[in-house]
C-alpha cells in the first residue's frame, strides 16, 4: 500500500511539473513531436491550417532596442549556439526578421510594393499564408561589421566572403540556406544569403547543404535516391 501511495504521489508531481513547464512556454514531448521541422512553405504550398496552434515561440529583445523578435523555441536555441560559434571567429550575426503574423507579412508586402515596386516584391516577399516566416523556423540575419549594422539586402549580398564563412557553419546547428544562388527556378525566390531555415537536426541540414540541395529537392527524394 505504501508503495502504491508513493507511486501516486510521484505521478502527481510529474504531472504538475509538466503542466507548469508548458505554461511557462517549455514544450511537452507531445507538442514537440507535432512540429514538422521539414514543413514546406513556398509559393505553391500554404502554411498548414493548424500550424499556429502547435507552434511555440520565444520572444527575444532586439539587440539594438528595436521591436522584439519571435522565434520557434528550438530554432532560437540553436541560433544562439551558431551565433556564439561565429563570434569566436570574429563574425557577429544578429536577428533581423523572424516569425511574422499574417498582419505583419501583409504590411511588409504593402510597404515594399510602395517603395520598390511589384516586380521587386515578387522576387523577395511572399504572399500572406505562403511565407516561410510564418512558420517561426525562418531567421533573417544581419551582420554587425566594425560596429556598423549591415541589414540592407544589396549591402549584405556584397559581403560574399563573410556569408561564405557563415554558411559553412549553419548546418552544424540544424540550419540551411533556404534560397541559394542558382536555384531561383526551384525556390521561386532570388538569392538571399541572410535567410536561414531551421530543419530540426544537423544531420538533415548537412544532407541538404553538403549536397547543394534546396528544401524542395530534398523532400522530393525517394527511398532509392542516393545523396
Amino acid at each position: 500500500m505504501k508503495r502504491f501511495i508513493t507511486l501516486i504521489i510521484a505521478l502527481m508531481l510529474i504531472s504538475s511539473v509538466s503542466v507548469t513547464a508548458f505554461a511557462a512556454g517549455v514544450p511537452s514531448p507531445d507538442i514537440k513531436r507535432m512540429i514538422d521541422y521539414l514543413v514546406l512553405v513556398n509559393k505553391e504550398n500554404q502554411l498548414p491550417e493548424n500550424w499556429e496552434e502547435i507552434l511555440i515561440l520565444v520572444t527575444v529583445p532586439d539587440f539594438e532596442g528595436g521591436h522584439d523578435h519571435r522565434v520557434e523555441y528550438e530554432a532560437y536555441d540553436m541560433f544562439v549556439l551558431l551565433r556564439e560559434d561565429l563570434l569566436s571567429e570574429g563574425i557577429q550575426i544578429e536577428l533581423d526578421s523572424c516569425y511574422r503574423s499574417v498582419a505583419e507579412q501583409q504590411d511588409i508586402w504593402d510597404r515594399f510594393t510602395e517603395e520598390y515596386g511589384i516586380d521587386y516584391v515578387r522576387q523577395y516577399v511572399a504572399v500572406t499564408g505562403f511565407s516561410e516566416h510564418q512558420t517561426g523556423l525562418a531567421i533573417d540575419i544581419c551582420i554587425v561589421k566594425d560596429g556598423v549594422t549591415i541589414d540592407d539586402n544589396d549591402l549584405m549580398i556584397a559581403e560574399a566572403e563573410i556569408f561564405a564563412r557563415i554558411h559553412a557553419k549553419i548546418a552544424d546547428y540544424g540550419f540551411i540556406l533556404r534560397y541559394p544562388q542558382g536555384k531561383e527556378d526551384i525556390t521561386g525566390y532570388s538569392y538571399e544569403p541572410w535567410h536561414l531555415r531551421y530543419v530540426g537536426s544537423p544531420e538533415v541540414a548537412h544532407e541538404i547543404m553538403d549536397n547543394g540541395l534546396t528544401l524542395e529537392e530534398y523532400l522530393q527524394l525517394g527511398p532509392d535516391d542516393e545523396l
